[in-house]
Order: structure tokens, then sequence, then C-alpha cells
């Protein structure tokens, strides 16, 4: 089981990893917009929908990868993580129990419309381009790495384990 777990964590990782490389890919296509706009007259519009379609998967990776750092928004940050005490054993179980219902919610509401989007190869409403249904796929996203991640720091409060970092 423990290996299973660090499989686990070392996917996660390797996720926030992978993705790393898209805020020099965004930056970069929100920069062209203006030289494809006003020099080429031209491509800008897709540039804006791939940069959009770019950061919806960017945070939904960033915003899992921050909380499992500890540099999201947290309700008792004055707790440690750390520590044999009852408050940062409730912290340890308490975060988790509060995202696992959402994450769940989230997949399972969502499902059905990301899976039309996604058949539908959904278009962007104002420039008609494609990719819009890979927003979609990105909430999808967030909503599995954030359950994955709550039901690996669940099982290991429980089991008395050191908080994932």
């Amino acid at each position: 089981m423990t290996n299973g777990r660090s499989r686990l964590q070392r996917l996660l990782d390797g996720i926030s990893v992978a993705m790393m490389p898209l805020a020099l890919a965004i930056t970069l296509l929100l920069f062209l917009q203006w030289p494809l706009r006003d020099w080429i007259g031209k491509g800008s519009p897709q540039a804006n929908d791939l940069a959009q379609w770019l950061f919806a998967l960017y945070v939904a990776v960033a915003i899992n990868h921050a909380r499992r750092r500890g540099a999201h928004l947290v309700a008792r940050p004055d707790i440690p993580l750390s520590g044999a005490g009852r408050l940062a054993l409730w912290r340890r179980i308490g975060a988790p129990l509060c995202v696992l219902p959402w994450a769940v919610f989230l997949v399972a509401s969502a499902a059905a419309p990301v899976s039309q989007s996604v058949r539908a190869l959904e278009l962007f409403p104002d420039s008609f381009n494609p990719g819009y249904f890979m927003i979609k796929v990105a909430l999808m996203l967030m909503g599995l790495l954030m359950g994955a991640q709550a039901a690996l720091d669940l099982v290991r409060a429980l089991r008395g384990e050191a908080a994932a970092s």
C-alpha cells in the first residue's frame, strides 16, 4: 500500500512539473496577440484562445500544487501541519475532508457536460475557434487532482504519517 501511495504522489508531482512550462507558453501567447493584431492583422484571436485553454490547464494543476506546498489559502494557517498535537491532527484530517467531497461533487456533476463538450469539440463562443472543450477538460482535471491528493492526504493523516509536502 505504501508503494501505491508513493506512486500516486510521484504521479501528482510529475503532472505539476510537466505543467510548469505552460506559464512561459501562456506569457508568450498573450504577448504575441499585440503584434499579431497590429502588425500582421490576423492570428490574435487564435493566440488568445490557445492561451485561455493553456491557462485553464495550468491553473487546474497549480491550485493543487500550491495547496500541497502550503502556499494556498487555508482556514487556520496558525496551526502547523506537522506535530503530534490534537489541532495539528484535525488540520491534517480536516483539510482533505473539506476538499474531498467538493472534488467528488465537481467530477460527478461535470462529467456529462465535459463529455458532451469533448464529443462536440466545442468551439470558443466569441471566435468560433476550436478548443473551448479544453477549458472544461481542465475543470475535470482539477477535480480529479484535488480528489486524488485529498484522498492521499486523508489516508496519511489517519495512519499518522507525516504531512505531504
